[in-house]
């Protein structure tokens, strides 16, 4: 009835396989009831009712309050319309209640919490696996947000560029505050335009490619006490399954990370 390419397209936006079965059948109905739906989409009947009240929920159909409940399909560009600014509601308001909730009593008791916690726990075991590349640059941001020494980065070609275009305001940010940044990756025709801007700021060391005792890697050491160290290769690994390294190990960072960009950065 519909392409496994196209059912793979709503699966990005988004929708859930029984949401992407019963909204291209009721596509080819136009209107229909949950029944109908259920079967010629192979969805059980049980979970139809809920999952065409979330596709109504998420602006792909109309529900006509009739008995029984019957169910209108909106046309696929209004409807990617209303799921977008559905999705800017819901995310305007869930913002709104985080910057009300970082400004409550709440939060300072949940920092109490936290500290009390850290404090009972030894540096070693503060460390885990982060999946994806989306959770590398977020622990990335909370790291340079935090850092009041120090940062030495070792990044690959396409590490430079993400570095760049997702963090170069807090690379800033870091150097206004006084923290030293220094930066080691490979520069070629794909980045130079990075390099030269975060150069104009930090220092950047240019790493020869292809050279066996230079690594090829990413990984970020903030204040000889904190990091994160890339496991996968950039260029063959989808950003989804990026598997990255963090710890604030002081033995670890002291020991081990900083000495090794410092190997680097003075063999280059």
């Amino acid at each position: 009835m519909i392409s496994e390419q196209t059912l793979d397209a709503l699966k990005s936006i988004g929708l859930n396989l029984y949401e992407r079965k019963l909204y291209s059948a009721l596509l080819a109905r136009g209107t229909s009831t949950a029944g109908e739906l259920s079967e010629m989409a192979t969805v059980p009947r049980s979970r139809s009712y809920d999952v065409l009240e979330s596709l109504a929920d998420k602006g792909f159909v109309v529900v006509q309050h009739s008995k029984p409940l019957r169910y209108v399909a909106i046309a696929p560009a209004e409807a990617m319309d209303r799921a977008k600014n559905r999705l800017k509601e819901k995310m305007d308001v869930g913002a709104e209640r985080i910057n009300q909730f970082k400004t409550s009593p709440a939060l300072d008791e949940l920092a109490q919490l936290y500290s009390t916690g850290v404090d009972l726990v030894d540096s070693a075991d503060l460390s885990g696996a982060l999946k994806g590349r989306y959770a590398l640059h977020q622990q990335m941001e909370t790291m340079l947000k935090s850092a009041t020494k120090s940062v030495d980065i070792i990044t690959t070609e396409t590490g430079l560029k993400e570095l760049y275009t997702q963090h170069s305001g807090l690379i800033q940010s870091a150097v206004d505050k006084g923290v030293k940044v220094r930066i080691a990756a490979p520069v070629t025709d794909e980045n130079r335009e990075a390099a030269k801007a975060l150069g104009s700021t930090v220092e950047v060391k240019e790493l020869p490619l292809g050279v066996e005792h230079i690594p090829a890697g990413r990984m970020i050491v903030t204040d000889d006490s904190e990091v994160v160290m890339a496991l996968t290769d950039d260029k063959e690994t989808h950003s989804s399954q990026d598997v990255s390294f963090w710890t604030s190990s002081d033995h670890f960072s002291e020991k081990f990370a900083k000495p090794m960009f410092n190997l680097v950065w003075k063999n280059v």
